[in-house]
């Protein structure tokens, strides 16, 4: 093992949480896999192959940077868009590759549409419009000009998307915004069909819109961090408890986080342990040491708070996180060694540590953990 820890991806997990959430959508509706932030931390590289062997051509990502990733990977059957930071030098690279890409702002849509002139070749756009979230999008104010420029540049692009996002569809007190929200969309759509401009597709929901607002689901949706397991809140898990009563929890987490026993040693009553003095042993103990810190994604916030588990035991982290490494108390657990297995998060035996408690003793959001896992940690995909 030549890193220091590793991750490890349940295909089966996948599949199950792909067809849960395909059961929702319904067969008709274009299911496109969310793979921003390195597939929400568990690998592109991974998550590609996986969908597309489930059935997913769609993919979705943030920036051009991370469609250049993507495109080195994907079939040439699968689609791929880019739903925010593409610079002008970048537009003809999008359209070269047949990438869609979110036009929010007149001068994405001038530029798109002047360069795929220049290429002879339409630019796949998806036009993004402003329905309450404030961050990106056209505004209704604005729709006569934008209306005006795309009947005047007709023969230069493909209208493949109508579009938004939602502000907060994971909580019931954004209720109302998220229903203004909808209306707002509709409004736009209505204005886009009576001048005869007829998106390919309507796409307004995430994972959180699709499992909590049925309307939300039109013919193409973005899920995210559903498919990966999780659900985007405890709100969101409850409705669905409600609708799904026959199963407390459909969705299956797919990563693991794992590691070995570096060294084991014994500590003196009445010493600290690691930096400083946050830690003093009030007995004989016995400790292990696990080459995995801050710097590999476990939160120095765990310091004498976190757990892991070695041999089936959940064992407390003693002492001040480092950089490159943790200090665990193993007093309790017989002939631990070099080498044991340590688990960061996932199962061992009938123990597990779930993503949700590790955020909790962290104070992070899953979304900040998976996505601040480092690209350089091996992920291996198992069955």
């Amino acid at each position: 093992m030549l890193q220091t820890s590793y991750i490890e991806i349940s295909r089966k997990a996948y599949r199950n949480n792909l067809r849960y959430l395909k059961k929702i959508i319904g067969r008709d509706v274009v299911f496109s896999s969310v793979i921003k932030g390195n597939a929400y931390g568990h690998g592109v590289e991974n998550i590609i192959p996986l969908a597309e062997e489930s059935g997913i051509h769609h993919f979705s990502v943030f920036s051009a940077c991370e469609a250049y990733k993507a495109l080195e990977i994907l079939s040439p059957r699968s689609q791929l868009m880019i739903m925010g930071f593409l610079d002008d030098e970048q537009i003809e690279w999008a359209i070269e590759n047949d990438i869609a890409f979110f036009v929010f702002d007149m001068e994405r849509l001038r530029k798109a549409v002047e360069t795929a002139k220049i290429l002879r070749k339409r630019a796949r756009i998806h036009i993004e419009v402003e329905t309450g979230f404030n961050r990106t999008g056209f505004e209704y104010g604005s729709i006569d000009t934008l209306v005006a420029l795309l009947k005047q540049y007709h023969d230069h692009y493909v209208f493949q998307g109508l579009c938004t996002h939602y502000a907060g569809a994971e909580s019931i007190a954004n209720y109302l915004r998220i229903k203004n929200q909808i209306t707002k969309f509709r409004q736009f759509n209505r204005y886009f069909l009576r001048h005869d401009l007829r998106p390919e597709f309507c796409h307004t929901a995430c994972s959180a819109a699709a499992l909590t607002y049925p309307n939300t689901i039109m013919n193409l949706v973005r899920f995210g961090i559903a498919q990966y397991g999780f659900w985007p809140s405890p709100e969101t898990h409850m409705f669905r408890f409600r609708k799904d009563s026959s199963d407390a929890n459909p969705l299956r987490r797919m990563l693991s986080w794992k590691s070995r026993v570096m060294v084991v040693k014994n500590v003196e009553a009445g010493s600290f342990v690691g930096y400083g003095s946050s830690f003093l042993a009030n007995k004989k103990i016995r400790i292990a040491i696990i080459p995995v810190g801050y710097a590999n994604g476990f939160s120095r916030a765990l310091s004498n708070t976190g757990r892991v588990l070695i041999r089936g035991r959940r064992v407390p982290v003693i002492g001040t996180v480092t950089m490159n490494t943790m200090t665990v108390n193993v007093t309790d657990i017989p002939n631990v060694e070099r080498g044991d297995e340590v688990v960061m998060i996932g199962r061992q035996n009938r123990m597990s540590i779930s993503i949700a408690s590790f955020c909790e003793m962290s104070e992070q959001l899953n979304y900040q953990l998976l996505t601040r896992l480092p690209a350089d940690i091996p992920r291996y995909v198992v069955p």
